[in-house]
């Protein structure tokens, strides 16, 4: 490729969201609950005291935003289903009414030229599942794939594309060593015992995906993290490797080397035994993928201590991932920020994307999530000025077009996200879509954003300033 404003014929150019941060609805039609209703009706954990009601009410409106989708110019749309909808006790019987919601979404999509692409589970686990011991639990990823098995051959006629888990170093670390997610644990161990059950949960719901008789491509969307070291310093570069280890290679090692990494393991080995892992676990996790889904927003640079640094610069201190050395710190590096806090460095998705190709092989890789919140209003023209967003894609989107030419299997690219929404622990306060919500009203207002990235997915080239 030779014209770096262009992106090839039959790139993908699509929008994804999650279940439980757009649909609402949460008591509609039979629908169990999750434990994100659970964790956000608890006080203190959700900044405003937000719940998963009214959200963006996508429930009622789905067709409404389809339309916009297709007024954006998408290819694809990436959503997810949630669990509590099919399953309302997370086993047993299905929920129909649950899995007429699907149906109608994805005929929809398809009759407005719109590819289904369907994650089935980004983090909303039935309560009763969780009751019964959650992801800690192994039986957990047993449910997972008779779930699967029940939404694929549901919708596995029209849905060829699937993703299995969404982000389980989320799911496991932020719901079961930190607690700022649902279900909000802070035990080590069970963090460690859930990140097998989720990679276990994967590889038997890819199983059960294939089973159905139904034309499926499985993959996973791995939130893979560029860890970089503060210096040059030998205990910044142990701090980094430690990093890596659990941030990234204690979930891409099994996916793709059917083994987990044994320097992560003796990291490890005064928190956990991994005595959870049974034989043929890793022949599961490790079958081969259809492609790897890379969610990616910022890139993050570590120290082995805070000595010598600017005080200014330390953003995180001691315990900043699972067996870290109290002295480690995560260090900021004086870049633009987004109202996530998230530091701005697109030659982050390059690494991202060069390293996973490498490590993947000829496996197809898709960008399925990319974004960033800015603090967005609706000015008296009636529109939302975005130029902050609409530069933090164009930077990335050169950033995954370089990775193109370097001979990155990168076939396509999901915007995070559709809509602005829940955004997990911070509620209603950060807005990532490239379509504006009164949540009040919910009127949708396209952003500047919106309007520049339906003209890259119209043409396939980045659009005259």
């Amino acid at each position: 490729m030779n014209d770096s404003s262009a992106f090839p014929d039959g790139f993908l150019w699509g929008a994804a969201t999650a279940s439980f941060q757009i649909e609402g609805a949460t008591t509609a039609d039979g629908r169990g609950r999750s434990i994100w209703d659970t964790f956000a009706e608890t006080p203190g954990n959700v900044l405003g005291g937000d719940t998963g009601d009214p959200a963006d009410d996508h429930y009622h409106r789905y067709a409404d935003d389809i339309a916009l989708m297709r007024d954006l110019n998408l290819g694809a749309y990436r959503f997810s289903v949630a669990w509590p909808r099919v399953f309302p006790e997370g086993s047993g019987k299905p929920n129909r009414a649950g899995l007429d919601f699907y149906d109608r979404l994805v005929d929809t999509l398809l009759e407005a030229g719109i590819q289904p692409w369907a994650t089935l589970y980004h983090w909303d686990l039935p309560q009763a599942l969780e009751d019964a011991g959650g992801w800690p639990a192994r039986e957990t990823a047993h449910r997972f794939a008779e779930y699967a098995r029940t939404v694929g051959e549901a919708l596995g006629d029209r849905v060829s594309h699937w993703m299995t888990v969404n982000e389980p170093w989320c799911a496991a670390f932020l719901g079961h060593l930190d607690g700022v997610h649902a279900p909000g644990r802070r035990d080590a161990p069970a963090a460690l015992a859930a990140t097998h059950h989720l990679l276990l949960g994967h590889g038997l719901a890819a199983e059960a995906l294939r089973s159905t008789g139904h034309p499926a491509r499985v993959g996973l969307a791995h939130n893979q993290a560029v860890i970089r070291p503060h210096g040059a310093r030998a205990e910044d570069v142990r701090a980094a490797r430690r990093a890596d280890g659990v941030r990234n290679r204690l979930f891409t090692d099994p996916v793709l080397k059917g083994r987990y990494p044994a320097d992560v393991v003796r990291d490890l080995s005064g928190i956990s035994d991994f005595s959870f892992v049974h034989d043929g676990d890793l022949d599961t996790i490790s079958a081969p993928l259809d492609f790897l889904g890379v969610n990616f927003y910022s890139p993050e640079t570590v120290a082995g201590s805070a000595e010598g640094l600017d005080p200014a610069l330390v953003s995180g201190q001691g315990g900043a991932w699972l067996g870290a050395d109290p002295e480690e710190v995560h260090v900021s590096q004086g870049l633009p920020v987004t109202h996530m806090g998230w530091e701005i460095d697109p030659s982050g998705l390059y690494d991202v994307l060069v390293r996973l190709a490498g490590e993947s092989g000829d496996t197809d890789l898709y960008v399925t999530e990319n974004g960033c919140a800015f603090e967005d209003t609706v000015t008296a023209d009636g529109r939302v000025h975005d130029p902050d967003r609409r530069d933090y894609y164009e930077a990335h989107l050169r950033a995954a077009r370089e990775a193109l030419d370097a001979g990155v299997p990168l076939r396509g690219y999901f915007a995070w996200s559709l809509l602005d929404n829940f955004e997990w622990a911070w509620g209603y306060s950060r807005r990532f879509g490239l379509v504006h919500v009164d949540y009040a009203t919910q009127e949708r207002v396209v952003k500047d954003s919106g309007l520049w990235y339906a003209e890259l997915a119209r043409t396939g080239r980045f659009p005259d300033r």
